[in-house]
Order: structure tokens, then sequence, then C-alpha cells
């Protein structure tokens, strides 16, 4: 049975490194079809996460202050860091479920990224891991 968050996160999410380009984030989250991207430091602490909805913004903003054939330049010349969150939830690997999911609940998040002691990434725990774990027990 599953109990902690460690049972049921994704563990090594794809993650951007915080001097990334805005593009190579609008790559990754396209091909791989991911809507969260946790934005990491060279030692793999967790600075920030990057959403659909932030990068939607963002190319909106480009659209209205350069026009739609500026997108690929400027998303080329930002870098995650500029444009990512900061002030978001993390949890720890040995959280209860129950505590989270009704975290999740209360605040409306899709995700929340897994940090260690230090705030290094270990995982991820999206609202759709909560969907696959009651349409399993439902099953």
């Amino acid at each position: 049975m599953l109990h902690i968050v460690s049972d049921l996160m994704t563990a090594d999410p794809f993650a951007v490194h915080h001097q990334s380009t805005v593009k190579e984030v609008h790559d990754l989250m396209r091909e791989k079809n991911i809507r969260h991207i946790p934005v990491i430091d060279d030692q793999g602490i967790l600075k920030g996460m990057l959403t659909q909805k932030i990068m939607v913004a963002q190319v909106m903003k480009i659209m209205a202050t350069y026009g739609p054939n500026a997108i690929e330049r400027k998303e080329k010349q930002s870098i995650a860091q500029d444009i990512m969150a900061t002030d978001f939830a993390s949890i720890r690997p040995e959280q209860s479920l129950s505590e989270v999911a009704q975290f999740f609940v209360e605040n409306r998040h899709g995700c929340m990224p897994v940090v260690n002691e230090e705030g290094k990434l270990l995982g991820i725990l999206t609202s759709s891991d909560f969907v696959r774990l009651a349409a399993a027990l439902l099953s």
C-alpha cells in the first residue's frame, strides 16, 4: 500500500537548469508533453518552477510586445530564472500522501516538487499521480 510521497512520486523528473533558455524549456515541454518543470542549479537544488501557464503568459507577452514573428527569437534571449515561479510549495519524500492530497485539494496545485533537507530535487508529485492512484484503487 502507498503511504508516503516517495511511494507515488516520479523520481528524477525532467528539470531544466536555471540558465536554460525559455526556448529550450518550451521545446522540452512540447516534446515530452509535460506541464510542470522544476528549475535547478548546478548542484540540483530546486530554484523555481515553470508551468504551462507561465509559458503561455510569456508567449502572449512576447506576441503583444513584439509580434508573433518574434516568439522564437525572444524565447532564445530569455532564461528560465527570469520567468520561473519562486513562490511555490515543495514537499519531502517522507510526508504522508493523505496530508499532501489534502494540500492539493485545498490549494488547487497541479504539482509539487519533492526535495530533501538541502533542497535538492528528488522527484515530482502531480495531481495526475493521485488520479492514477484513485483509478487503480477503484479497479
